[in-house]
């Protein structure tokens, strides 16, 4: 089977899969240049009777077919996407619509929504709608290391999209299976990888020379500035086709750092001299937050909204009184010139003990030591008077963590109010920047609450990736022991923990809001049933200068929720778009006692400034009334996605087996080695069956954890239903008896890969070249065809579906040629969608073989006109693109002395190069299949 034809310097390049016994399963490129190529005419395709039972043979054939063959590139309805585990929402849709935009000359995307919508939904319904479209074969994730688990678990259980998971694990496997020499990412077709294991120079190197057909970027905010990571970003934009990156916080206050996200999904986006084209923003941008129209009207009770946030300002006892007198006298504001420290940034140092004091004692007096051993023992006399300060700070944190925190007291009783305990169902997340505060807390927690060892974890960025996964992972199921997670904020970015969960509590306050969001949306986002409640627990010490910092802090967690309603975007307030920035910049200001006005300004002084493309989007956004709500029936009949022929994903399936095996529900190697003990139980919504060896084998590149915990290579069980599917979801991770997360039976959806097998099963039933003939609700015998226009990459730019009927067999010179919106529409007319019985095999079939040529002589006619429309569609978003290009090197030309600039017109070349390549070239009309009278014998 063809499943693929492009135009290269070498001619063409003809891709193929064996479909029988022989070369089952097996890959093969050929080249016009180099191997003999016999082409096929489709007007001399032979007719072949169907003899099977209900013209099932056929039937099977022709569905096959029309699932092998790709929806269109600029096919305006969404297909799949829509029919997958999840709810489909119509500001998600849009996102998938913009991706696929004709006007994008490749799917490229920013996906730029506030914390908490979903964008990995988002980004799975694309590459769902790429695979469709034939653009989706080699696909590859890039995700921090934490998720790296979570991604692959959304993307299989939702999408039913294998991907192999690269995390250390992953790796060692590659290499045990390939030399060294080999690329590793030739062995799978679809990875999800950490960004730190692929940023490594031996796998650059491999990345070089593979070409992707989508690639994903997920936390994209981490791929710009002058480092590796901005490197390997480059690397892959120039290697896909398909570019979608995401995160919540793309813009970290540099309009070069922006820029170059941009570039790298469109270079003409950005003019020669840096700055971002407005209008083409709005095209490969897309930014939305929960109180957005769009959001708010559809997530209802799928997102509960917060409760008003709680702030406990702790009285300080006697010993954090002291400390803090300590702080505020020596290091912060002192009687003296300055304060004891001898090094660097002798204004913000005292600020970092100050900050580790806020955090926790055990935290103080980590970095007072910490500090001392970086002194060493050859001392100055500053250094050693700054050394008897250290050690007063070390000594009075060390008493305090002796005779307790009153901010740890009240986080005890806090939790013992909300029920955490070890008997009890309920949860909390509590997040703190430092780690010798993480391990203080779970020493002293495990204590007080009396919680067993495996009921609190600790998550921080210091463990492997094996660890982190396992901890994220295990905190989302109902049977996980865990009732407290206490995290750092390697868990501010990616992870979701609503699933059980709706306590989140500050331990510490972060002195950034885009990292008071980002922890908050661990718990706010789409999915939480619970309204989550937000706590800060605050020391207030009795020292009026730090009280009033105090308050300073206090204030940012106030200014969050100011921005959470109404913008989405709390990082517009300061400006400064960066964690690192924002904590900088807090710091300064504490140092100089600027009011907090000054430094975070309120939304109405926001709002009135929006010269920045990025923030009037954010405004746009904010502002923008609601479309009307997508209609998801519409959407999917309009694509032709279904075509009639089976009720269901289910009944074709089960057809395919019938056909492949001789008793199906025989148990595997019986009657002469007949069956998969295929059994259904349409009560329950399931279906189960034992893969046979080709189909083992395919599945083994589903995730490692899925095929070990439900040896679904010995027994498969299928949800046929999507409610039964979302409920077996719901289900593993609500089990309090099962420490998995994978449902017991895996959704057969549109992409699963048991229906790309059973596909490829049924095509073997025809030979080269060959037609079915079948009757059906016809006057004349009647030609199914379709026809498709290609591009140089052997991408279909347009379908059409046309019967053609010829009323005197003896004389075809006569054709009917009669137009279909679809594959749908044309079986219905031939009356194929429909329960048939065969009588028996039509009598002399080669008596029709006439009929073929001119029926698709006909149709090649007719279709040219069609696929014209389509072309010139194509090639005027082709020019549309060119013309933006000749714009830009325009500009260009009075810079060209500037090196960045001669390499990204290296970028234009090829992107010119690439557009070259999308024209269409190609028409085909192929007979799909031959209907004859009911009458005939």
């Amino acid at each position: 089977m063809v499943t693929s034809a492009k135009q290269t310097l070498d001619g063409m390049l003809i891709q193929v899969q064996g479909l029988s016994e022989l070369v089952r399963d097996t890959t093969a490129s050929f080249y016009e240049s180099l191997d003999d190529i016999d082409v096929l005419d489709p007007a001399q395709a032979r007719v072949k009777s169907d003899s099977s039972p209900g013209y099932r043979q056929a039937k099977l054939w022709l569905e096959a077919t029309l699932r092998k063959t790709p929806i269109p590139l600029n096919e305006p309805g969404l297909t799949v996407s829509t029919s997958m585990l999840t709810n489909p929402l119509s500001y998600q849709q849009s996102a998938v619509r913009q991706a696929l935009d004709p006007e994008n000359l490749r799917p490229r995307l920013l996906i730029a929504d506030a914390v908490g919508l979903g964008k990995t939904i988002e980004i799975g319904m694309i590459l769902a709608e790429l695979i469709r479209r034939g653009r989706g074969d080699r696909i590859l994730i890039v995700t921090p290391k934490h998720v790296l688990e979570q991604m692959q678990y959304e993307m299989w259980t939702r999408f039913a999209i294998p991907f192999v998971r690269l995390d250390s694990v992953g790796i060692q496997r590659v290499r045990q299976k390939l030399p060294a020499s080999r690329n590793p990412f030739s062995l799978y077709k679809r990875a999800i990888v950490s960004i730190d294991t692929l940023k490594q120079d031996k796998y650059r190197a491999h990345l070089r020379k593979h070409k992707w057909d989508a690639v994903v970027i997920d936390e994209s905010h981490n791929i710009t500035g002058a480092t590796k990571n901005n490197e390997l970003a480059r690397l892959l934009a120039r290697n896909t086709e398909a570019l979608v990156l995401a995160s919540a916080t793309p813009h970290n206050g540099k309009k070069e750092s922006f820029a170059e996200l941009i570039r790298l999904l469109d270079p003409t986006a950005v003019t020669p001299d840096g700055d971002i084209i407005a209008s083409e923003l709005s095209r490969l941008v897309i930014r939305r937050h929960r109180h957005s129209p769009e959001v708010a009207r559809e997530v209802g009770s799928d997102w509960a909204e917060r409760k008003e946030p709680q702030h406990f300002a702790v009285e300080a006892n006697a010993i954090e009184n002291a400390i803090a007198d300590e702080l505020a006298d020596t290091w912060l504001y002192p009687t003296s010139a300055s304060s004891p420290h001898s090094g660097d940034n002798k204004g913000l140092f005292p600020w970092t003990l100050a900050k580790a004091f806020l955090s926790s004692p055990a935290a103080l007096r980590e970095t007072a030591n910490e500090r001392i051993r970086r002194l060493g023992s050859n001392l100055t006399p500053s250094q050693r008077v700054e050394r008897d300060a250290l050690e007063r700070l070390s000594n009075l944190a060390q008493e305090a963590e002796s005779n307790g925190s009153a901010k740890y007291e009240r986080l005890v009783s806090y939790l013992k109010d909300i029920g955490v305990a070890p008997k009890s169902g309920e949860r909390a997340v509590v997040f703190s920047e430092r780690v010798p505060t993480l391990k203080w807390l779970r020493a002293k927690l495990q204590k007080d609450l009396k919680l067993r060892a495996d009921q609190i974890e600790v998550l921080h960025g210091g463990l492997n990736d094996q660890d982190q996964q396992r901890i994220v992972e295990s905190f989302k199921q109902s049977s996980s022991p865990i009732r407290l997670l206490i995290t750092g904020d390697v868990a501010s970015e990616g992870v979701n923990l609503h699933s059980q969960c709706h306590e989140l509590i500050h331990f510490d306050i972060p002195w950034s809001l885009i990292r008071i969001e980002q922890r908050n949306g661990r718990v706010d986002r789409y999915g939480q049933r619970h309204n989550p409640q937000i706590t800060t627990i605050l020391l207030k010490p009795e020292n009026e200068r730090f009280a009033g910092d105090i308050r300073v802090l206090t204030r940012l967690m106030e200014r969050e929720q100011e921005a959470h309603a109404a913008l989405g975007d709390v990082a517009s307030l300061m400006g400064k778009y960066d964690v690192a920035a924002e904590e900088d910049a807090i710091a300064k200001a504490l140092v100089k006692g600027t009011d907090i006005d000054d430094i975070v300004p309120t939304m109405d002084s926001i709002a009135a400034d929006a010269d920045d493309p990025w923030l009037a989007l954010l405004l746009a956004a904010a502002e923008e009334p609601a479309g009307e709500a997508a209609i998801v029936d519409d959407v999917v009949v309009q694509s032709g996605e279904s075509s009639g022929l089976f009720a269901s994903h289910e009944t074709f399936l089960a057809a395919a087996l019938d056909e492949i095996f001789t008793t199906p529900g025989a148990a595997p190697g019986t009657n002469g080695g007949g069956g998969v003990d295929w059994r259904r139980f349409p009560d329950h919504g399931l279906v189960e069956l034992t893969p046979p060896r080709d189909l083992s084998q395919r599945l083994s590149v589903l995730p490692q954890s899925y095929l070990r915990d439900q040896r679904v290579t010995d027994h498969l069980k299928l949800a046929i239903s999507e409610p039964v599917a979302q409920r077996l979801l719901q289900k593993a991770i609500d089990d309090n008896s099962s420490a998995s997360l994978w449902p017991e039976a895996h959704y057969l959806g549109p992409l699963h890969p048991i229906l790309e097998w059973a596909s490829d099963r049924s095509l073997a039933k025809l030979g080269r070249n060959e037609v079915f003939a079948v009757r059906g609700d016809v006057d004349y015998p009647t030609v199914l065809l379709i026809g498709t226009l290609t591009n140089n990459r052997g991408q279909v730019v347009a379908a059409s579906f046309v019967t053609a009927a010829v009323p005197d067999v003896d004389d075809p010179s006569f054709v009917l040629v009669e137009p279909h919106a679809g594959a749908r529409e044309a079986l219905a007319e031939l009356g194929l969608n429909q329960a048939l019985s065969n009588p028996g095999p039509i009598a002399d079939p080669e008596r029709f073989q006439a009929i073929i040529a001119p029926a698709v002589q006909h149709a090649v006619s007719h279709v040219n006109g069609v696929m014209q429309a389509s072309g010139e569609a194509v090639e005027s978003a082709i020019d549309r693109w060119a013309q933006r290009v000749r714009q830009w090197e325009n500009e260009a030309d009075a810079l060209i002395q500037r090196t960045d600039l001669k390499l990204r017109r290296v970028t234009v070349e090829e992107e010119r190069a690439i557009a070259r390549s999308m024209k269409p070239n190609q028409r085909l009309v192929r007979p799909l299949l031959l209907v004859v009278p009911q009458k005939e014998v």
